[in-house]
């Protein structure tokens, strides 16, 4: 799926396709957590729906819950989606920075006229 170090670089076009897939890839995880979290909270504590999403998103983002917990299964659920939403945002960054940092890599690595004269 990448380039090995001695393939040329690959075209503007093509890495900006590879960025908006990357995209769709995080854009998808975080769908699913964003899900998980909204059921979580409709079903354990039995917010409605629009809280259960303004919750979940709060969580996720980083900022929060929004309402108070009272049963211990949403306590629970919260603490873990607190901890789950964590690991999401540190797998998120990855997968978006993933193909930038190999480009730079790439880039740093290409074989260049003057370098293939050295050896």
């Amino acid at each position: 799926m990448y380039e090995h170090h001695s393939q040329p670089l690959l075209s503007v076009r093509k890495f900006v396709y590879r960025l908006l897939w990357h995209g769709l890839v995080a854009l998808a995880a975080i769908a699913c957590a964003l899900g998980i979290g909204i059921l979580g909270y409709h079903c354990l504590e039995g917010i409605p729906w629009l809280d259960s999403f303004l919750n979940a998103s709060m969580i996720l983002g980083g900022m929060g819950p929004v309402n108070e917990l009272h049963s211990s299964a949403a306590k629970l659920f919260a603490g873990f989606y607190a901890l789950f939403s964590g690991l999401i945002f540190i797998g998120v960054a990855g997968v978006i920075m993933f193909p930038i940092a190999h480009r730079f890599l790439h880039v740093l690595h290409l074989d260049t006229p003057d370098k293939k004269r050295d050896r």
